[in-house]
């Protein structure tokens, strides 16, 4: 049995890029394994525990649901793309200063997730964090250490808005 590729055409981090994936594959498995992001995990494949998340078009995004082709046209953003060139993004900084990843597994998902509600709500509520994160399952922690760091990323961006 032979498989079909096919070229899609996608802007993953801010580089466009052309790359031969086979029809079926999803936007989870063109990162993965063509492009080489490893960032975003594969669990599940059924859109159950969010490790996959990430950015499209500035939205939380399951990648193991989406095919590769309805990225075509749009904006992915993935855990390697959130940090720039000289700093880890605050979030990333938050996780490690607040022991909010354990075995990590979970985190690059939930890392997208808490990068959307920080860029539209940038002084998000408790039961904002909780309900921007309900998609991403993280199965060592409480949850508890994973809503500070993303409290604490919120007044760093804050912050650094207001040249502090």
């Amino acid at each position: 049995m032979s498989t079909s590729t096919e070229i899609a055409c996608l802007t993953v981090n801010g580089d466009r890029c052309e790359i031969g994936v086979p029809t079926h594959f999803t936007l989870l498995e063109a990162l993965r394994y063509v492009m080489g992001l490893t960032g975003s995990k594969q669990g599940c494949d059924k859109g159950d525990c969010g490790a996959c998340t990430v950015i499209l078009d500035g939205e939380p995004t399951l990648s193991c649901l989406t095919p590769v082709w309805e990225a075509e046209g749009c904006e992915v953003t993935t855990v390697e793309g959130l940090a720039s060139a000289d700093a880890p993004h605050p979030l990333q900084d938050a996780f490690d200063l607040n022991g909010a990843a354990q075995c990590g597994f979970c985190t690059p998902g939930i890392l997208c997730s808490a990068a959307v509600l920080l860029d539209k709500s940038p002084s998000p509520t408790r039961e904002q964090i909780r309900e921007a994160l309900s998609g991403n399952l993280c199965r060592c922690t409480g949850y508890t250490k994973i809503y500070d760091a993303v409290k604490a990323a919120a007044a760093t961006l804050r912050n650094r808005a207001h040249g502090s």
